[in-house]
This record gives C-alpha cells, structure tokens and sequence, in this order.
C-alpha cells in the first residue's frame, strides 16, 4: 500500500506539473523544440534526417493509410506495412468460405496476385509549413466565434490559392493549440493499393477482445500493401497498367533487437487527444459519458459475441463490426478506470489551483501578462465550469443516441439513405437518379454480410436503454409513442420495426433502386424504419444537439483562451498540441512497466508466450497448426534474439492514441524495429492524462513480423524485398 501511494504522489505531480515528458510533436518543429533531449535520450540522428524538404528523410517513409491509420514504406517498390486491424477490412472483403484468406493467411506470389482495393488510399505529406500569420490575419479578441471563422476560412482560401496543384494533390490547414496556431501540410494521396500479404487471423488477432489493450501480449498485428502509381510515377486511378511505386525512403529494418532503456520513437497520424481540459470535462468524460457508452456496447456485443460463437459465416460476416464496436468500448473502460485509479482528476484540480497561483504572481502579471488578460485568464476556467454543468444533460442523452446510431445497422443505413432522399427531396428525380448507382453498389456491398436478426436483436436491446434511461423531454414523441403502442415492450417494437422495412430487406432494396430510382424514392420515403430513425434522429438534433453544440461553442473561445494563458503562464515549460489526425513524432524509451497496483511488467514477449496461450478451436487463442511444428522445432532462422528466443511484441514509453496504429517503432539510428498496435489497459487514459509513469504503447517486434513472412507464410521473397540490417 505504501508503495501504491508513493506511485500515486508521483503521478499526480507530473500529471499536475505538465512535464514535457511525452507528447506529440509536429516534427517540422523538432530541431528547435526536442531535438537535444531526444539525443540525451539516446538518439543518434538529427531532427533534420526526421524531416527536411529539400532531401530525403525518414517523414517521406510514413503515410496515412486509409485517413484512419498509419502505414510506412519498407522497399524500394512501395510495400507498405501496416496493422492486421487496419488492414482488416480490405482483408476479410477477399476473404470468403471457399477462400477464406482472413482465417488462412495468404501472400501473394508475384505483383500480378496483388488484391485491388476500391476507395483505399495511401497519403504522404511533402512538407509541412507554419501558417498561423497569413490564417489569423484580421482576427481580433472581441469578434464572436461565427465572425472569426469567417476570416478564418476567407484566409484559408486565399492562402491555399498561391499553391500550384497536380492531381491527388491537397492542401491541408489545420489549427493547433486551440486554434491559437495554424499549420499547413502539402499532401500527395495515391489512390491505388493493393493487398499483398496477411498473416492468419488466428495470428494477426490472437488474444482477440481479452487481450486487447493489455499487457503481457503476443498479437502478430500487420499486414501488407503495395502503393501503385501511373507509368509516369505519378498517383492514378486504379488500371492494370499501374506500375509499384517508387518512394522518396523508406526504411531499413533493423534485425539487432532493442533492449531496456534504449531510445524509442513513433511517428505516424495519432487521431485524437484532450490532454488540457479543465477537471470538470475530464470528471464528466469518465464518469458521465464513458459508462453510458460502455453500457451500450455492454449489450450490442452479447448479442454479435453470441451469434458469432454459434455460427462460422457469421463470424467471417460481423468480424469487423464487432472488433470496431469492441476496440472503444474497453478503451473507454481503460480511460476512465485508469484516470481514477492514477488520480487524475485531483491531480487536474491541483493543476488549475497552481494555474490560479501563478496568474495571479505579480513578477508575472508585469513581464507577460497585460491586465486585461490577467483578467479574461482568470474567468476562463469558471466559465468553462459553469458550462460542462449545463452540458451535462443533454451530454447524457446524446451518447446514448449517438450508441444507436453506431451500432444498430438499422440505423446506420437509415442515416445514410435520408441524406439521398434529401438529394430527391430538395433538388428532384434527375438529381437523385445520379447518385442511385453508387448508393446501389454501396447496398449491395453492405447487404453481403448483414444479418437483419442479429440486427433486430441490438436494435430491441438498446432501444430499451433509450426508453429507459433517456430523459422523457428528450426522447422522440413518436418513437415514444409507438413504444408505448407495443405495451413498452422494446422486442415488440424491435419486431415491428424489421418485419416492416425494406431496409431489412436488401436484395429487394437494391433490385427498386437499380430499375427505377424514383419509384426507389418515393417507396423509401414512406418507409417506417427510415421515418422512425428520421423522427428519432430529427427531435434529438433540435432538442438536444442543437443545445449541445451551442455550448460547445460557447467552450471554443474560452478553451483557446485557457490554452494560450498555460503557455504564458508556465513560460519554462514546452507545450505539444493536442492530436488531430496530422503527422507527429513522440518519443521516449524502450521499457516495461510497474502498474498501480505495483506488480512489474518486462518490456518483451516471445513465441513461447504465444504457445502457452493456445486453446486449441478457442476462438481467440487457437493458433495456426505450422506455428506450432516451427516453435517445437525452434525454427526460428535469423530472427531469433542472443537468448535463442523469438521476440514478439515489445513495450515503450511513447505517447500514442488511435490513428497511431500502423505506426513505425524506430530505433535510435531510425531504423524500423517494430510496429505499434496498441497501449496497455492503463495507457488508454493518455488521451486526456498521459502520464509516463505507467502509460505505454505495444508494438510488434519487426523480427516476429519478418518471420510470420519468412518461415509461416513461407514468402521469403518479401523478406528480400526489403532492406534488412543487424
């Protein structure tokens, strides 16, 4: 206990002091922000061979794959390594029960076995420049926040119009700090990429839902793709005549293994992060709105869970669905779990009194702070107070709504074919008519693995959530009334619902759309589960989001403002920007971990972990029979460390959240050692309270990688592809 509360002092000193440890940072700014402490650490390179523009370096190797997740370049004809879990969509849509590549594995033996994905793309970003004098130029404290976006998107356009553009080409403008910065990234996006190789599921998702988010782990978590180009080199459409890209870099894989204490980075495209809310947001994030969201998915993934035990189609089918629906709902009860039990909240209370303190300090109300803005700093947190407390109702109902709108594919497709109706509905028939094949193409795509019975069970199980814990005010009055009409009995409703769709009915769906749009139109329109999701969706939007999203307005200024008043009033501190999907490199070390309830964790696992989990026919820990015949044998070729072990997966203290997935584990030459997956169950507060004391990121070592190609897949000739080095 003494020791627990030792650990938990020293938590709340460095989450309550803003230590620079950690972070996300633009690596455009590194030489002048991080580039000496990340040498103290132990790296051997510079900033300039992180990112330059007038040569190569190791930013040109990194792409965002699919705008979801990270991916780098790892030959010099384009393959691209990425997660299995962001591969897994284009993997299971090859996969079927007569070629089930999801469950078997598969490689492909030459380019022209390759797997063309439609609507896949790679992005690289060519350089990355400081935007924030041309974008917030005529912006003034005193304008309201609809006048300020105003000026803010008329400068945008000016400024993205000096840029000469060739296709595929973008410029992205993006704020940071609160929208105290703005940064510019030029971008090149390749629109063809193909599958080229995938372990079996068994491998790339063992541990499956037990495991994810914890330590120890042995998940085989990557897949292969290859960017494709037109003759000329330049990004194109999909066409056979596509040739293998060749990139600016890519990276050389090192094969030497890591050790404790050894210097780590990940660079990649992290989504999402909160790191400066005040306590109250933080307290009604994981003790308001995260358990609502939990519950919800509580019930969504008894029913998918049962149904896909029961059934091997329907495995392969709601695969995907339900690692989407699984993979939030536990980080949600790791965030909110982890924050308790790291004091977090305390911890941000603390930090804002010591904010109060230092405001207040006359040296440093006279050297950087006017009077006016001692005093506009000093509303800012009971401001933003007094709003998370009027937000807490509908902030409630919202993630409930928002939980049926995400889960229950009802919903989902009602969603999707109210926005086309609203095409024929506002601009007519013609209008419509051209979108009617590419919604028939998406149907046809969706209905290949929906089952509307599982569906009506998640459906009759949430909505009886909804009735239940939804404030009356705030629910549907139709959607309370048919309740009511089927004796509140939420199956009832849930029966009706499906026996009287058409939107439960695909084949027929698609077969109306496809022969004759308006008469698709007029019938859809009338529909009674797209005018019940219309009304319920409808009265949420003007009861209760529009009073959402006009406090969250009203937040906007003055969280830009707290955000802007931490940088002037901790002046000795470096301050990273909170994730928004763009390019960032963090770093820290290679190393385990001691957990608040203070048992230590090694920093690696090995292949005789992944046996002693094996549960033959287990749905999440059977593994591929060869494995097994490999690891008796200790097959392990090249790849094996001095221990005469096969590493699998490796621990690190670097700062990382979702859209991080995919992302390269280099070492302190640059070199690619492993591949980032996951954080273990208490890191997955880090988005709102990293702390580096026991938050971590997972990774797969690149010498497991390298091997389920070589010795399991037996494709040795992607292993020679690449640049391997001990």
């Amino acid at each position: 206990m003494m020791r627990r509360n030792l650990l938990l002092l020293i938590t709340m000193l460095i989450s309550g002091s803003l230590l620079a440890n950690g972070g996300m940072w633009l690596p455009l700014l590194l030489q002048n922000l991080n580039e000496e402490e990340m040498q103290d650490l132990g790296m051997r390179i510079t900033a300039e061979d992180i990112y330059a523009v007038n040569q190569s370096s190791l930013k040109d190797a990194i792409v965002h794959f699919g705008g979801f997740c990270t991916g780098e370049v790892v030959s010099p004809q384009g393959l691209v390594l990425t997660n299995h879990h962001c591969g897994f969509g284009a993997i299971s849509s090859h996969s079927t029960l007569e070629d089930n590549i999801l469950e078997d594995g598969w490689y492909a033996k030459t380019l022209a076995d390759e797997k063309p994905n439609p609507g896949l793309f790679v992005t690289f970003i060519d350089r990355i420049a400081d935007a924030s004098g041309e974008i917030l130029r005529g912006v003034t404290p005193g304008m309201t926040e609809g006048e300020r976006r105003k000026v803010i998107q008329r400068n945008t356009e000016q400024f993205k119009a000096q840029f000469t553009l060739g296709e595929y080409e973008e410029v992205l403008v993006k704020p940071f700090y609160g929208g105290n910065q703005y940064f510019a990234f030029v971008t090149r996006t390749y629109p063809d990429v193909r599958l080229v190789g995938t372990p079996p599921d068994a491998v790339g998702k063992l541990g499956a839902d037990t495991d994810n988010w914890e330590w120890p782990r042995h998940t085989g978590d990557f897949s292969l793709f290859r960017i494709y180009a037109g003759p000329n080199g330049r990004p194109a459409a999909y066409s056979p005549d596509n040739v293998p890209l060749t990139p600016k870099r890519h990276l050389e894989i090192s094969t030497a293994g890591v050790k404790p204490g050894d210097f780590s980075m990940i660079f990649g495209f992290p989504g999402r992060t909160d790191q400066y809310l005040p306590a109250s947001a933080m307290k009604q994030r994981v003790r308001v709105v995260n358990p609502i969201r939990i519950g919800m998915r509580d019930l969504s993934l008894a029913v998918i869970d049962s149904a896909m035990r029961a059934d091997k189609q329907v495995k392969l089918n709601y695969a995907s669905k339900q690692a989407r629906i699984a993979n939030a709902w536990k980080k949600w009860r790791g965030e909110s779990e982890g924050v308790e039990a790291s004091n977090g909240i305390p911890s941000r209370n603390g930090l804002e009194k010591d904010y109060m303190k230092r405001l207040n300090r006359p040296a440093l109300r006279v050297a950087e702070i006017s009077p006016e803005e001692r005093y506009r700093y000093s509303k800012v947190l009971p401001s933003l107070d007094s709003l998370y407390a009027l937000r807490e109702p509908v902030a409630r109902t919202r993630a409930y709504v928002a939980e049926l709108n995400y889960n229950v594919d009802l919903f989902r497709l009602a969603n999707i074919v109210a926005r086309r109706v609203r095409v024929f509905e506002d601009q007519g028939v013609e209008a419509f008519a051209k979108t009617a094949p590419g919604l028939a193409d998406y149907l046809e795509d969706f209905y290949a693995r929906y089952n509307p019975a599982i569906d009506e069970q998640v459906a009759a199980a949430l909505l009886e959530k909804y009735f239940s814990e939804v404030q009356i005010e705030h629910q549907s009055p139709l959607a309370r009334g048919q309740f009511s009409f089927f004796g509140s009995d939420a199956d009832a409703l849930a029966k009706w619902l499906y026996a009287g769709t058409y939107l439960s009915h695909g084949k027929a769906l698609v077969q109306l759309l496809r022969s004759d749009p308006m008469k698709f139109a007029e019938v859809i329109q009338a529909d009674p589960g797209l005018q019940f999701v219309r009304q319920l969706n409808g009265y949420n939007e003007s009861r209760v989001l529009s009073i959402y999203n006009a406090l969250a307005e009203a937040a906007n200024p003055l969280q830009r403002d707290y955000m802007q008043a931490l940088i002037k009033v901790y002046p000795e501190r470096k301050f990273y920007p909170d994730a928004n999907s763009t390019m960032r490199v963090s770093y820290g070390k290679f190393e385990g971990f001691t957990d608040l309830d203070g048992e230590d964790f090694d920093f690696l696992t090995t292949l005789d972990g992944v046996v002693a989990k094996y549960q033959p026919g287990d749905y999440e820990f059977d593994v591929p029979e060869r494995l097994l015949e490999l690891h008796k044998a200790k097959d392990y070729g090249d790849y094996a460390n001095a221990d005469g072990q096969l590493p699998v997966c490796i621990l690190g203290s670097n700062h990382t959240t979702g859209g991080n997935s995919g992302s390269p584990a280099l070492d302190a030459d640059g070199r690619l050692v492993g591949l980032n997956f996951d954080r273990t169950w208490q890191s997955t507060m880090s988005d709102i309270n990293y702390d580096p004391t026991i938050c971590r990121n997972i990774m797969v070592d690149m010498r497991y990688v390298l091997w389920l190609i070589d010795k399991l897949g037996e494709a040795p000739h992607l292993v020679e592809e690449m640049t391997v080095v001990d």
